[in-house]
C-alpha cells in the first residue's frame, strides 16, 4: 500500500529533484498498478485455452506474433478494465498531491476542492458544483470503454 512506502517514496523524489512537479504522480504508474491489476489480468489470462497458442506456434507463429495478433486483442475487454480502475483510482487520488505538490497552481482537481473548505466556512454551494463537474471526465471514461469494461469483468471472474 502507498501508506507503507510514502515516506521512502518521498526521500527519493526529494532527492531526484522531483517534488513540486507531476512526475511523483505519473511515473511510479508505469511501474506496476497494484495487486489488484495483476490478479484481474492473471485471472482474464487463465480463461485463454492453451490450445491457442500452441496451435499458433505450430503454424509457425514466433512470440512476438503471438503476443500482438492473438493475446493482445484478446484482451481488450481486461486492459480497458484495468484502465478504467487506474484512472479512477488516479483522478481521485488526494494524498499523493497532497505530498508531492507544493504550489497551488499545480494541484489537481481533488486538492481544488478541498480549498473550499476554510478555517471560519465552508463553502458547500461551490464545492459540490465542482464535485459534480469533475464527475464529467470519469463519466466519459466510463462511457467511452463500456462495453469493454463489462466484458472484463464478467470474463475476468470466470474460473479458469
Amino acid at each position: 500500500p502507498f501508506v507503507v512506502t510514502m515516506i521512502p517514496t518521498f526521500i527519493l523524489f526529494k532527492n531526484l529533484g522531483w517534488l513540486d512537479s507531476f512526475r511523483p504522480l505519473i511515473v511510479p504508474y508505469y511501474f506496476g498498478g497494484g495487486a489488484f491489476f495483476i490478479f484481474l489480468l492473471r485471472q482474464f489470462f487463465k480463461t485463454l485455452p492453451t490450445e491457442l497458442f500452441e496451435q499458433a506456434t505450430i503454424d509457425g507463429a514466433s512470440n512476438y506474433r503471438i503476443y500482438y495478433q492473438i493475446l493482445l486483442p484478446l484482451s481488450k475487454p481486461a486492459l480497458s478494465t484495468v484502465a478504467i480502475f487506474g484512472f479512477l483510482h488516479h483522478w481521485n487520488d488526494f494524498l499523493a498531491p497532497l505530498i508531492y505538490l507544493n504550489s497551488p497552481e499545480k494541484f489537481t482537481l481533488a486538492l481544488g476542492l478541498q480549498q473550499f473548505i476554510q478555517r471560519t466556512e465552508v463553502r458547500y454551494q461551490e464545492m459540490m458544483a465542482m464535485a459534480l463537474l469533475m464527475t464529467i471526465p470519469v463519466l466519459m471514461v466510463f462511457f467511452f470503454f463500456q462495453q469493454y469494461f463489462i466484458r472484463g469483468v464478467v470474463m475476468s471472474g470466470i474460473k479458469g
